[in-house]
């Protein structure tokens, strides 16, 4: 009585990628899959955003993408920030996923010629306030009185 032991062959593991993209203080963290074009912000499809402006802009990098956006799958994660600062970090994250899956200059400078920020993330920061005028700003200087 001997038992012959079958093992199932292994399942193939998809090929992901992570991306990230910042504005401001907000981060947003893509990961790209194979797939049939599903494009997702915290777990929710892009298309159920409310203001078309924000949609419209997280989708320019798929846009331009064209054919190669509908064989992968896109879920980007935000959080930190204001909302123009998230989907600007969005779609910085989108656009550097797509550039790396592709493995092509193409789409590379055809981002870079549409928009250099699609790629760069924005390094610019506020200002920390100084001390003894913590509420005035950080450069704000006292008011001075005439006599």
């Amino acid at each position: 009585m001997t038992e012959v032991m079958t093992q199932e062959p292994a399942k193939k593991k998809k090929k992901t990628l992570i991306a990230i993209g910042k504005r401001k203080k907000a981060i947003a963290r893509a990961v790209i899959t194979e797939g049939t074009g599903k494009f997702t912000v915290n777990k929710r499809a892009i298309d159920s955003i409310d203001s078309k402006y924000r949609k419209l802009r997280i989708k320019e990098p798929i846009i331009i993408a064209g054919e190669l956006a509908n064989g992968v799958d896109v879920s980007v994660s935000v959080k930190g920030g204001g909302i123009w600062g998230q989907t600007d970090a969005c779609r910085t994250a989108i656009a550097n996923a797509l550039v790396s899956w592709s493995k092509s200059d193409t789409l590379k400078y055809a981002y870079t010629d549409y928009d250099r920020s699609l790629l760069v993330s924005d390094s610019r920061r506020t200002e920390p306030h100084k001390p003894s005028r913590s509420t005035a700003g950080p450069r704000r200087s006292k008011q001075q009185s005439k006599r």
